[in-house]
């Protein structure tokens, strides 16, 4: 399978990062493809199904109205998030590092030959930039 990653200076220190991105109704508002999260009980942890919904159009990412399962593959708080999209055979690792009171974040997503396009973690990372900005300037 295609291996895309893309990595991102996030102006915000990890301690938040992490709080956007443990809750997990959050993952509409910067995982491209999903528009809704049905966590299951466990929340943010390794083991834990999510039903998940796509857009309602068309894309290349998932059929109108689709929905199906994420299951959390590791949780390590304030460092990785790995999980994967059980329909769509598509595999999202996102790697955090402290710099200096911002945030280094790395995604990898792995994903059938024309399921997402090379620019996807891209994507996601813009998204996620423009979600956990705090009081940080830009450089």
């Amino acid at each position: 399978m295609p291996q895309f990653a893309a990595e991102r200076i996030l102006l915000a220190p990890i301690e938040d990062v992490w709080a956007f991105l443990a809750e997990p109704y959050n993952l509409a508002d910067w995982f491209p493809g999903v528009s809704g999260v049905q966590p299951d009980r466990r929340g943010l942890a390794p083991g834990a199904r999510w039903q998940v919904l796509g857009p309602n159009q068309p894309s290349w990412f998932k059929k109108p109205d689709a929905s199906g399962t994420l299951l959390v593959l590791d949780v390590v708080p304030m460092r990785r998030l790995a999980f994967q999209l059980t329909g769509q055979r598509l595999d999202a690792e996102l790697e955090l590092e402290q710099r200096e009171g911002r945030t280094r974040a790395r995604l990898i997503v792995d994903a059938p030959f024309l399921l997402v396009r090379r620019s996807f973690p891209h994507q996601a990372l813009a998204r996620l930039y423009d979600l956990v900005q705090t009081a940080a300037e830009p450089e």
